[in-house]
């Protein structure tokens, strides 16, 4: 419904564009949320992105606008504006939407825009550029409320009137020392419920979850999410409040780092601008290794077939239940991969427990196997006749050892990668899978040699 609505706007300012209805436009624009409006600038064209863009007249609106907008079209947008007016309007956007819109552009480019910026906002996004863009220190914003613990309810209520006014987070208000140490939060709801006398330090919460500038941003996110917090403090390494992450920027996270595991998975690699912005060459050169690894596999599988010819000339009926063998092993190596991946992303599973988990895998592979492979031996056995039941015994078991083996490998290579700090994204789609074809063809092979005395 959401999506609908979308495409239907944009037809319609698709419509108006033409028609240079600009007092429509402008009728839109005014009208629609600005989280709305960045939604419709994927379905327009080059050309009608940077018309539309135009009848923005306010710069708090092309701000706001930019702070939705992906970077990718914003770097469009602002390519041919003057330098001069794309300063003024970052210096209306959060310092952390500023610095990461930076540095997608060229070092020059960049520096000249801060130069024109204000020395106050500058000197806040030139900070954060310092920091690695993926961790806490590059998504953080500096505009926060830090207050001396010693301030009364009062005090604070008539500094959030008059100092902090524009402050994007104004739930959490966070007590310093004199020197700028973290001591504690009181939460906005709080303030309002004391009597104005009462000093802040007497009601905050000195137990502070707290994360350092370098901390990694998928982290942050976990923090937050296991917190339910609305943000969460950044502390350098003296230990000074110098930012706050917030919820928005952790939904940013949390879809952003899916994204990437979603795409790794599946051998696409991990650009979350994957889709929308490749083009089909850069699309097939993205693709072409990860590939590979299921060609190689591919060629091998090729050779283990090859190595039991005489077993299949001599029963060629056993190639007509391969695809079944090597699919269901495929299907639950995909299973337990998404079950591994989604537990080590959101923190659920301790990695200290690896064998455990390998061995819980292992028995869920079995079971499934033991079940999925008397259903194939009875319908081998339907097939070509009860007193084929020694075929049914070689797919029965040759069923149990695929799903049993493609369990086992989807759950230790993604584990075992993490534990030695490999993004374990990589492991679980070509590589389980080829790892999956040429044990389940081996051993289905090797199981019909021995019971069926070829």
């Amino acid at each position: 419904m959401f999506v609908d609505r979308t495409r239907l706007l944009s037809k319609n300012i698709k419509k108006l564009l033409r028609r240079g209805a600009t007092d429509n436009l402008h009728n839109i624009i005014n009208k629609t949320h600005t989280a709305d409006l960045a939604g419709i600038f994927q379905f327009l064209s080059l050309s009608e992105q940077k018309a539309f863009f135009n009848l923005f007249d306010k710069v708090e609106q092309k701000a706001m606008l930019f702070s939705e907008l992906e970077h990718e079209i914003v770097l469009s947008l602002i390519e041919a504006e003057p330098a001069e007016k794309v300063a003024e309007i970052l210096e209306r956007m959060p310092g952390d939407d500023v610095a990461d819109l930076l540095g997608k552009i060229s070092d020059v480019r960049a520096k000249a825009l801060l130069d024109l910026m204000t020395k106050e906002g500058s000197k806040d996004v030139e900070e954060l550029l310092g920091y690695d863009p993926k961790t806490a220190g590059g998504i953080m914003v500096v505009d926060f409320i830090a207050l001396n613990q010693e301030t009364t309810a009062k005090e604070a209520v008539e500094a959030l009137q008059k100092e902090y006014i524009d402050i994007e987070m104004p739930f959490y208000l966070y007590l310093v020392d004199d020197y700028g140490y973290l001591q504690g939060v009181v939460s906005l709801r709080q303030l309002v419920v004391i009597p104005p006398a009462t000093k802040l330090k007497s009601i905050m919460d000195a137990d502070v979850v707290s994360v350092r500038t370098h901390t990694d941003q998928e982290e942050v996110a976990q923090i937050a999410a296991h917190y339910n917090f609305l943000a969460v403090p950044v502390i350098d390494e003296h230990n000074k409040l110098v930012g706050i992450v917030t919820i928005d920027d952790v939904i940013d996270i949390i879809h952003e780092e899916a994204t990437e595991d979603i795409l790794k998975m599946a051998g696409l690699g991990g650009s979350v601008k994957y889709i929308e912005t490749q083009t089909i060459f850069k699309s097939i050169r993205k693709r072409l290794p990860w590939l590979l690894a299921s060609w190689i596999g591919g060629v091998i599988a090729c050779y283990v077939v090859a190595h039991f010819e005489q077993s299949l000339n001599k029963l060629v009926y056993l190639a007509a239940f391969m695809p079944i063998i090597m699919g269901m092993g495929g299907n639950v190596g995909t299973q337990t991969s998404a079950s591994i991946m989604r537990g080590l992303a959101t923190g659920r599973i301790d990695i200290n427990q690896i064998w455990r988990i390998i061995l819980r895998e292992l028995a869920i592979g079995f079971c499934l196997g033991f079940v999925y492979g008397a259903m194939l031996s009875l319908f081998a056995q339907f097939k070509y006749g009860f007193e084929m039941w020694e075929l049914g015994m070689v797919l029965g078991f040759a069923m149990i050892c695929s799903m049993t083996l493609a369990a086992t490998l989807a759950s230790s290579i993604p584990l075992v990668f993490h534990r030695y700090r490999i993004d374990p994204a990589v492991a679980t789609g070509p590589f389980v899978t080829t790892f999956t074809d040429i044990l389940s063809v081996f051993f289905y092979f090797k199981i019909a040699t021995l019971l069926l005395h070829i």
